[in-house]
């Protein structure tokens, strides 16, 4: 025969039935959290008199059976509790850097509510928040020093640089070898510094006339050069400066005397004509074709 457990565990009256509806005196926990306010309730079972077995509620008599009950449970405040983020990404993939996470102090306050405290909140020791890590030593690299100028001054040239395998810290220079041809930046670019001048013609000096006494000529170089001083065939013969010109030496004024032989003086070709346009006359002309001019 099936009967009633009363709250307080007494049995309760029985019935020609198959029992009656009992509940459990004692409170089963159905905490919604372990870190907030919950609530307990009653379970209300129908039970053998027997044996006190638990069976269906349909053998118990339903208008007998009693309510269910709840109470509160863990009303007092949640302790505050470190949360603990993700650790973020290393600040350096090699030769030592550092990593970091949030760290906090936070109390539950409701299901889905908490709040942030001072960190003298939490009683326990305060976790770590930064670390270091990957501190292996990272690979060689190239380092490029700066361009040089662009060479020639002027029209299409290149600029250099030297690029050199060194250590992550820089302190060391290592064989070429060691670091990645395919990575290695470039020695060697092209540049302008604008439209070279063109060629021009450059007149050397004046040499010596070729008369010691009297009118001659002398002689100078005219060479066509490129911006670079080297020679070009591309000036304009137009704006060439005259290579020769007609010069004059002063002669001396004193007669030749009776001892010194009369001759021309370095048998100037143009001494016929002295002869011919009469100009022996003049002293310089006499002078210099003494022999031509002599018994004129």
């Amino acid at each position: 025969m099936l009967s009633y457990l009363c709250w307080s565990g007494h049995q309760c009256n029985s019935l020609p039935l198959a029992g009656r509806a009992g509940q459990l005196a004692s409170f089963k926990a159905n905490t919604l959290a372990a870190a907030w306010t919950g609530v307990q309730r009653q379970e209300v079972v129908c039970k053998r008199l027997d044996d006190n077995s638990i069976v269906q509620n349909n053998y118990c008599d339903p208008d007998s059976k009693p309510p269910e009950n709840q109470r509160t449970c863990n009303t007092e405040p949640c302790p505050p509790e470190w949360f603990i983020g993700d650790w973020l990404e290393c600040s350096k993939t090699c030769d030592g850097g550092m990593r970091t996470r949030a760290v906090l102090c936070i109390r539950k306050i409701g299901p889905s509510e908490e709040e942030t405290l001072d960190y003298s909140g939490c009683l326990t020791h305060r976790p770590i928040e930064k670390e270091p890590c990957n501190n292996q030593s990272c690979p060689p690299q190239w380092v490029a020093l700066d361009w040089s100028e662009c060479t020639p001054k002027c029209g299409p040239g290149f600029k250099h640089r030297i690029v050199l395998c060194k250590s992550s810290d820089l302190s060391k220079t290592f064989p070429a070898t060691q670091c990645s041809e395919e990575s290695k930046p470039p020695v060697r670019i092209r540049c302008s510094l604008g439209r070279c001048p063109p060629p021009r013609w450059v007149a050397g000096d004046w040499g010596q006339c070729s008369a010691q006494c009297g009118l001659g000529q002398q002689m100078r170089t005219v060479q066509c050069l490129s911006y670079t001083g080297q020679a070009s065939s591309d000036c304009p013969e137009t704006s060439r400066p005259p290579s020769m010109q007609q010069c004059e030496s002063k002669c001396d004024s004193t007669p030749i005397s009776s001892t010194e032989e009369c001759k021309d003086v370095n048998k100037v070709a143009y001494c016929p004509l002295v002869l011919k346009f009469k100009f022996c006359s003049r002293a310089y002309f006499r002078q210099m074709c003494c022999k031509t001019c002599q018994g004129h």
